[in-house]
C-alpha cells in the first residue's frame, strides 16, 4: 500500500510551488469522474485502528467539495453526459466532473444524497447485485472486524498459518497489511470460502454484516425515482473480473445487468470495475464490458478523462475522493492534473531504461 504521508507531502509540494495552477491549462484534460464509496460522519479521520479509512470521507467534506467545484466554474453533470463528451471529444472551456459511487452501502443514502440532491449535483451508484441481497462477503471489512476486536489473530493461509499478537494498534496494523493482500490475491471462490470460516473463527456473522451495511433492493427502487440518480451496475459478487474466466467474468457482468433491470425496472447503461485497479480490470475485461452492452465502464485507474478516452470508453479513470486527503488545495492539485502527467512521464522514461 502507498504511503499516504509520501503522497500528501507531494499534493502540498506541488499545490505551494503552484505548478500546478500553471500547467492546469494543458494537464487537466476534459474534467474528471470522482468515486467514492462510503461518506459517514469522521470518515477517514478516526482515531485508532481504521485501515480501510482510504474509503471513507466525511459528509463535510463532500459538500465542501461541491462548493469549491461549483467556485472554480467546474460542470457537475450526470456520467450520461460524461460519457457522451468523452466520445465526441468535446473539450469545453471549462472542466467537468461527475460523481459516482461504489458498491451501494447505506451512508450513501443517509449522508451522499441529501448532499448532492442539495446542490442539485448529478450522481450514480453502482450496485453488486449480492451486496444489495446482503450475502456479499465484504473481506476487507471483515479482516478489520476481527483484528480490531480480537487480541490475537490465527489465519491458515496458502502460505502457511499466520499468528500474530494484535493487542496494540501497531500490532493491528500489522496483522492487517500481512493478510490483507494475500487474501486479495487468492482465486476468487477460494477467497470468499476462507472469509467465511475466518469469520466463523471470530463470531462474526459475514451476511448480517453486509446487510446492515447495505442498501438494499426495496432503498435502490426509492433511489431510481430520483431524476438526478443513476444506477450502474457493478457485478454479481465483487469479484475481480480479470482473476475469472472470460466466460464467468462476462455472466457477472451481465447477470448483474439482468437482476438490476429485474429488480428496479431499467437495464443499466454504465458499469464500474469491483476494485478496478490494473490487477483486477483490463484490456480483455473492457473489451467483455462492451460485450455486454454497456455503454461505457469505469475503472479506479487514478487519472482525469481526456480526448484520448474516446478510443476505448469501457477502461475510464476515475479521481477518488479519498479519506486520507480530505483537502481541497490537494483536491485542486489532482484536479490540474500535473501529478498524473509526472506519474505517466516518469513511467515512459523508466520504460526506456
Amino acid at each position: 500500500m502507498q504511503d499516504p504521508r509520501l503522497i500528501r507531502l507531494g499534493l502540498s509540494v506541488l499545490g505551494t510551488s503552484r505548478f500546478s495552477r500553471l500547467l492546469a491549462p494543458i494537464c487537466r484534460g476534459m474534467g474528471a469522474i470522482l468515486m467514492l464509496h462510503h461518506v459517514v460522519p469522521g470518515g477517514g479521520e478516526q482515531g485508532g485502528f481504521n485501515p480501510n479509512r482510504g474509503l471513507e470521507i466525511r459528509p463535510e467534506f463532500l459538500n465542501s467539495t461541491i462548493e469549491h467545484l461549483q467556485r472554480r466554474g467546474v460542470e457537475l453533470i450526470s456520467l450520461a453526459e460524461a460519457v457522451e463528451r468523452i466520445r465526441r471529444g468535446a473539450v469545453g472551456s471549462q472542466p467537468f466532473a461527475t460523481v459516482t459511487i461504489d458498491d451501494g452501502y447505506r451512508d450513501a443514502l443517509d449522508y451522499a444524497v441529501p448532499i448532492l440532491r442539495r446542490h442539485r449535483v448529478p450522481y450514480a451508484i453502482f450496485v453488486a447485485s449480492a451486496i444489495a441481497d446482503g450475502t456479499c462477503e465484504l473481506w476487507w471489512r471483515i479482516l478489520e472486524l476481527a483484528i480490531r476486536d480480537h487480541d490475537e489473530i490465527i489465519a491458515e493461509l496458502p502460505e502457511g498459518t499466520i499468528t500474530r499478537p494484535t493487542r496494540t494498534l501497531a500490532q493491528k496494523r500489522s496483522a492487517f497489511l500481512a493478510l490483507y493482500w494475500p487474501v486479495r490475491r487468492m482465486d476468487q471462490h477460494v477467497q470468499r470460502r476462507w472469509i467465511r470460516e475466518f469469520a466463523a473463527r471470530y463470531g462474526i456473522d459475514v451476511d448480517g454484516y453486509c446487510r446492515s451495511v447495505a442498501l438494499d433492493w426495496s432503498e435502490l427502487r426509492s433511489l431510481t425515482e430520483d431524476p438526478l440518480c443513476t444506477i450502474g451496475a457493478h457485478s454479481i459478487n465483487h469479484f475481480a473480473m480479470s482473476r475469472l474466466p472470460a466466460r464467468e467474468a462476462l455472466a457477472e457482468m451481465t447477470g448483474s445487468a439482468d437482476r438490476i433491470e429485474r429488480e428496479l425496472g431499467r437495464r443499466p447503461d454504465f458499469f464500474a470495475f469491483p476494485y478496478g485497479d490494473e490487477s483486477s480490470a483490463g484490456p480483455r475485461d473492457f473489451d467483455l464490458a462492451r460485450e455486454a452492452g454497456f455503454a461505457a465502464a469505469l475503472t479506479t485507474a487514478k487519472g482525469l478523462v481526456s480526448q484520448d478516452n474516446a478510443r476505448s470508453l469501457w477502461g475510464l479513470p476515475r479521481l477518488s475522493l479519498n479519506g486520507d486527503y480530505q483537502r481541497l488545495d490537494y483536491l485542486d492539485v489532482l484536479m490540474s492534473g500535473v501529478p498524473f502527467a509526472a506519474r505517466d512521464i516518469a513511467r515512459r522514461l523508466l520504460d526506456r531504461i
